[in-house]
C-alpha cells in the first residue's frame, strides 16, 4: 500500500494562496481591480481606512507576485494605473465564491461588487 503524501511534507497550494492574499487589503484591492484599471487615488477612495503607504506596499506585493500590473504614462504630471494581469484574473472564481458565501451569511445585499457588475455587462 502506498503512503499518502501530506500537505505538511510539501508546500500546500491552499496555504500558498492564503499566504499570498493574507490580508484584507490585498483581497479588496483585487476586488476593485476586477472593475477595471484604477489609479492610486481611485483605490484610496474605494478603500476607506487604507493609508497611502499601506496601499503602495500592497500594490508592490501584488505586482511582485505577478497579480497586478503597474503602467506609467509619460505625461505631466505622470499618470500611473494598476490593472490585473492574466494571473490576477485567475482568482476571480475564488472571489466570486467568497462574495456568494458572504451574501448568504449576511442574508442581504450590502454592496455593488465589481465581480457582480462585470457579470451583468
Amino acid at each position: 500500500m502506498q503512503e499518502a503524501n501530506h500537505c505538511v511534507d510539501f508546500q500546500c497550494p491552499i496555504e500558498f494562496v492564503v499566504d499570498l492574499l493574507s490580508n484584507k487589503w490585498s483581497i479588496l484591492i483585487l476586488r476593485e481591480l476586477f472593475g477595471g484599471d484604477r489609479r492610486t487615488y481611485e483605490l484610496l477612495a474605494a478603500l476607506p481606512g487604507i493609508s497611502t503607504k499601506t496601499l503602495t506596499q500592497r500594490l508592490r506585493e501584488l505586482e511582485a507576485q505577478g497579480l497586478v500590473e503597474r503602467r506609467i504614462y509619460a505625461e505631466i504630471p505622470p499618470r500611473v494605473e494598476y490593472s490585473l494581469t492574466p494571473k490576477g484574473r485567475q482568482i476571480k472564481p475564488v472571489m466570486a465564491a467568497l462574495y456568494q458565501v458572504g451574501l448568504q451569511w449576511l442574508e442581504k445585499e450590502t454592496c455593488v461588487c465589481p465581480l457582480v457588475v462585470e457579470e451583468v455587462k
